[in-house]
């Protein structure tokens, strides 16, 4: 049988990348990049051998999609932000079994989803950047799921990711589900990015500060009241591909009747505008 071992909510922001580049950004996200690699080792101590990410850069219009190949290798160069990330090459491998088991469990339950084995079906930075720091010599299998989702339902999301664990359990694979996406994606507007020192801070401190109180309701193991907020907050701080990342991610691990610890793996911090965080949440039956 398998089983869920690990699951978090992380950050990708490119400015990672250029972390690792000579210049004026070098090093400025080395507590990120920390954070994934000892996420990483983690999965490793536990025997996991598949990673699930939950791409909020993956847009998606119809249905829910998984790209489920066996094999992943390219050269990727961002649309959005071409001066940021370009030229990362990537090979992988994939595990198409668990693809196919979660679209076939979420198509069960009412939620029409699809599993594709699409050689030109590439993956998209959400899952890249993540990849880059935690699975740099290949030794995870990985599957995508489409997390930007631009006429879908919270509900829908849990769903799927209720599905999710569910084929994990039927399965053979030890799994690292990661719900890859920021908390609030207010980037700055163009012409304030620079007089704002965009690169370093929150574009609206409404949002800082309901990030902040998102954080206080994890640590305190108050997921009900998230939940309940979790639409709302959405909307109103623009989350990240609708934060149907975040829905999956609570479906898998039990929605409302979660009681597991959340662990801030690497503190909460501005980029562009936007909130990011690396957080642990302990998996529970």
């Amino acid at each position: 049988m398998g089983k869920l071992c690990v699951a978090a909510k992380i950050t990708h922001v490119p400015t990672m990348i250029m972390s690792e580049q000579p210049g004026k950004l070098h090093g400025c996200r080395k507590a990120a990049i920390d954070g994934h690699k000892q996420i990483a080792q983690l999965a490793k101590d536990l025997d996991v051998d598949t990673i699930v990410v939950l791409d909020t850069h993956w847009l998606v219009n119809a249905g829910y999609h998984i790209n489920a190949n066996q094999q992943f290798t390219g050269n990727y160069t961002s649309h959005e932000f071409p001066h940021f990330i370009q030229n990362l090459e990537y090979q992988y491998y994939g595990n198409a079994e668990l693809g196919n088991r979660i679209a076939d469990k979420a198509t069960d339950k009412g939620v029409f989803t699809l599993s594709h084995q699409v050689e030109s079906l590439d993956l998209e930075y959400g899952t890249l950047v993540p990849m880059r720091y935690m699975n740099e010599d290949s030794h995870f299998k990985v599957v995508s799921v489409a997390a930007w989702c631009s006429v879908h339902s919270i509900e829908s999301s849990r769903i799927l990711g209720e599905a999710i664990r569910e084929a994990i359990e039927e399965s053979d694979s030890r799994v690292m589900l990661l719900a890859s996406g920021s908390l609030s994606h207010r980037i700055w507007d163009n012409d304030d990015y620079v007089a704002n020192n965009g690169t370093f801070t929150i574009s609206k401190e409404f949002n800082r500060q309901v990030d902040l109180r998102v954080l206080d309701l994890w640590q305190r193991r108050d997921y009900k009241t998230f939940l309940d907020m979790l639409p709302d907050y959405a909307a109103l701080c623009s989350g990240e591909g609708g934060m149907h990342d975040t829905a999956m991610l609570f479906g898998a691990l039990g929605w409302d009747k979660y009681e597991g610890k959340a662990e801030i793996v690497t503190e909460y911090f501005p980029s562009s505008g936007t909130g990011q965080v690396n957080v642990l949440f302990e998996v529970t039956e």
